[in-house]
């Protein structure tokens, strides 16, 4: 393999986000509405945007401590980061919440007044956006998604910072929990993967789903029965056939599973002999505490993390080090990167 240019600021932060073996074992904490909407529903009346940095302040003070790097919003989470373990990597979304459900295509939007310039001031090692793709939708969508893509992957490279891309595939008319939804699955991961290697988008870590719904493959602990969607090697073939494609770094996020499914989708990875760099996992490691958190506040919640949360993350980190490679295996290794500037 050829000799690989990465420029200082680039490698040294990408670095920060890894752990001393180059692996991205990093949690989440960026969720803004949906966790205060489970908050709110379970306490059965409103709660004030201070309730949601209280709940950020208590996951990254805990899981930090166990995580190479945390990902947050800025909106709600900058001060939650005063909490982090010394030497833990900082990744801030970029991205508004959610999704206009009225306008056709869940095309993506940025914070109106953060830039990557603004995140990189506020901390970030790395700039990270959500992305809703169906590689099938019309060439008018794709197009708009494929520029905004372009236009931060370029405000990512003007300011030296990592670009991390979360891509997740959807289908209009599909439940994404269905049978359905599930047969598609792999096709639709490896062509977005393959899509959002290319050059022209400056990515530097694909944050990927899982290629198969594990809830549908046969014999898995997490399938309840019915029609599957893939048998043990259509499964193992779905993981090989989506990393076949990256010319990127891609790390796997949990997509709020439970922490053992995660788990179940992690050893799959590792027998498949996936080349993931890592996770990007969030509620499958402190979802269960937000009814903690509902009823009893900070307190009781940073209890249930040093217990339960701890042993969640403790699970994923094991998972994660049966299988996963250093992000710059990718390139042929450390000594095969160029670090210019």
């Amino acid at each position: 393999m050829p000799k690989v240019t990465m420029s200082r600021g680039k490698f040294n932060h990408l670095q920060a986000t890894a752990d001393n073996n180059g692996i991205i074992a990093a949690a989440a904490m960026d969720q803004r509405g949906s966790l205060k909407k489970s908050i709110e529903k379970l306490r059965g009346e409103p709660i004030p945007d201070s309730e949601l940095t209280e709940f950020k302040k208590r996951v990254t003070k805990v899981l930090t401590r166990h995580a190479s790097a945390i990902l947050m919003d800025p909106e709600y989470g900058l001060p939650a980061l005063e909490e982090k373990a010394p030497g833990t990597g900082v990744l801030l979304s970029y991205e508004k919440t959610g999704y206009d459900a009225t306008v056709e295509g869940r095309l993506p939007d940025l914070l109106v007044d953060w830039s990557a310039r603004r995140l990189v001031e506020a901390g970030a090692d790395a700039v990270k956006i959500l992305l809703y793709y169906n590689p099938y939708d019309t060439a008018e969508i794709n197009n708009i998604k494929h520029a905004f893509v372009e236009r931060v992957g370029a405000e990512c490279q003007a300011l030296d910072v990592p670009f991390f891309l979360e891509i997740i595939a959807y289908q209009d008319g599909l439940d994404e929990n269905g049978l359905e939804f599930a047969k598609k699955k792999p096709d639709y991961v490896a062509r977005y993967m393959e899509e959002f290697s290319k050059d022209r988008y400056l990515v530097d870590i694909l944050k990927v789903e899982i290629p198969i719904n594990v809830a549908y493959l046969e014999g898995s602990r997490a399938f309840k029965g019915g029609e599957a969607a893939y048998d043990k090697a259509g499964a193992i073939e779905a993981f090989k056939a989506a990393a076949a494609v990256a010319r990127r770094p891609f790390i796997y996020l949990s997509a709020g599973v439970d922490n053992d499914v995660f788990e179940e989708n992690l050893d799959l990875a590792a027998e498949a002999g996936t080349p993931y760099s890592g996770v990007l996992c969030g509620r499958a490691t402190w979802k269960q505490g937000i009814p903690v958190f509902a009823r009893s506040g900070g307190d009781a919640l940073e209890e249930w993390l040093l217990d339960q949360g701890v042993k969640n993350i403790e699970v994923v980190n094991r998972a994660v080090y049966k299988g996963a490679k250093p992000w710059y295996d990718l390139y042929g290794g450390l000594d095969n990167i160029e670090v210019v500037g």
